[in-house]
C-alpha cells in the first residue's frame, strides 16, 4: 500500500504587494494566482475572498511583507480565509519578510518585531513558510514551522561572474555583510575588502574606514537588501575617494524607502543590481538600475514542495555559491 501523503490539487494565490512577481511564478507553474478578490473599505479594512475551491487543496499564497503594515494584514487574511475554506495545507510564500531587522532586544523595552511576525502567520494558520535572504538567518527560529529558506546569491553571483570584471574586490558594506561578502568573492574568485560603518542614529550611517586595498581596482558592494540607500550612497563614495575605479553594487531586497532613489542615482555607481522580490515601480527606477527576477527559484520551491520532492538542492546552489565552488 502506498503511504505516500497525498493532496489535492495546487492552488496559488497572491496578495497586492508585489503582483507583477506573482504572475511571473504562476506562468511558469501554469496556474493562475488571481483566483481571490482583495479590496479595501473606505475606512482602510481589508476584504479578502477565495474565488476557488480551496477545499482538501494545497494553497501557497505570495506576498511580500513590506511597508505599510497592511501588507503583513492582508496575508494573514489570506491564510485565514483559506484555513476556513478547508485547505489541505497553506504554505505562506514571503519573498521579503519585512520587520526581520528587528531579530533581538538591543535596547530595554523594545519588541521583537521578527518573531511577532513569525507568531502571526502561524497563529493565522500558516503550515509552512518559504521566503529569501532573512536580515538573520536564526529567523528561520523563529517559526514554529517548517520554513525553506530560498538564496539569490546564485543568481546575483552569475549575472556579476558573467560581466568578467577584471581585479575585482568584493566589498562588504559592514561587519555583519562580511560572510555573504567573503561567499561572492569566492565565487567570483576576488579579492575581500570590509567597511567599518558607525550609526550615529536610526537609518543613519557614516563610514570609518576601509579595510583592504581597493586603490586602481573594480569595487562591487554587495549586501541583502538597501533600504535608505544612505549606507550604499557613502560606501560609494568612500570607495571612489581610495582610488576604486568603478563601483557596482548588488542586493536582494531594494526596499529603497524616503530618499533612496535620489541618493543611489546621484552616487558613482556603474550599475546598481537588485533582484524582484519587492516590486519596484517605474516611477521609482533610474539609469543604472538592474532587476534580476528570482521567480524561477519561488516556482521551483513551490513546485518541489507541492510534490513532496526535496528543496535541498535549491539551499545547496546558494551553498556552492557561497563556498566558491559552484560550477559553470
Amino acid at each position: 500500500m502506498d503511504n505516500t501523503f497525498r493532496r489535492g490539487p495546487l492552488l496559488l494565490l497572491a496578495g497586492r504587494a508585489n503582483h507583477p512577481l506573482a504572475a511571473e511564478i504562476g506562468q511558469l507553474l501554469r496556474e493562475n494566482p488571481d483566483q481571490v478578490t482583495i479590496r479595501n473599505f473606505s475606512d482602510g479594512e481589508i476584504f479578502v475572498r477565495i474565488d476557488d475551491n480551496a477545499r482538501g487543496r494545497d494553497v501557497f499564497i505570495i506576498q511580500p511583507t513590506v511597508a505599510p503594515a497592511d501588507t503583513i494584514m492582508e496575508l494573514l487574511l489570506l491564510i485565514d480565509a483559506a484555513k476556513r475554506a478547508s485547505a489541505a495545507r497553506v504554505t505562506a510564500v514571503v519573498p521579503y519578510f519585512g520587520y526581520g531587522r528587528q531579530d533581538r532586544k538591543d535596547q530595554p523595552r523594545v519588541a521583537i518585531g521578527a518573531k511577532l511576525a513569525a507568531n502571526l502567520m502561524v497563529a493565522a494558520g500558516a503550515d509552512r513558510m518559504i521566503g529569501m535572504d532573512f536580515h538573520q538567518h536564526q529567523i528561520q527560529a523563529f517559526f514554529d514551522i517548517p520554513v525553506d529558506h530560498l538564496y539569490a546569491a546564485p543568481i546575483l553571483a552569475r549575472y556579476f561572474h558573467d560581466k568578467n570584471l577584471t581585479d575585482l574586490v568584493v566589498v562588504a558594506p559592514d561587519v555583519g555583510s562580511a560572510k555573504m561578502a567573503r561567499g561572492f568573492a569566492n565565487r567570483l574568485d576576488a579579492a575581500l575588502a570590509i567597511i567599518d560603518k558607525r550609526r550615529p542614529g536610526p537609518n543613519m550611517a557614516e563610514v570609518a574606514n576601509v579595510v583592504g586595498d581597493v586603490d586602481g581596482r573594480t569595487c562591487l558592494l554587495i549586501d541583502d537588501m538597501v533600504d535608505t540607500g544612505g549606507t550604499l550612497a557613502n560606501a560609494v563614495v568612500a570607495l571612489k575617494e581610495r582610488g576604486a575605479t568603478q563601483v557596482f553594487a548588488g542586493a536582494t531586497h531594494a526596499v529603497l524607502s524616503g530618499s533612496a532613489v535620489e541618493k543611489l542615482a546621484a552616487a558613482p555607481l556603474e550599475e546598481f543590481v537588485v533582484t524582484n522580490t519587492i516590486h519596484i515601480p517605474e516611477e521609482r527606477c533610474f539609469e543604472g538600475l538592474k532587476i534580476l527576477s528570482v521567480a524561477s527559484l519561488f516556482a521551483t520551491a513551490i513546485e518541489c514542495v507541492h510534490e513532496n520532492r526535496s528543496v535541498s538542492q535549491l539551499f545547496e546552489m546558494a551553498a556552492k555559491a557561497e563556498s566558491g565552488w559552484l560550477t559553470d
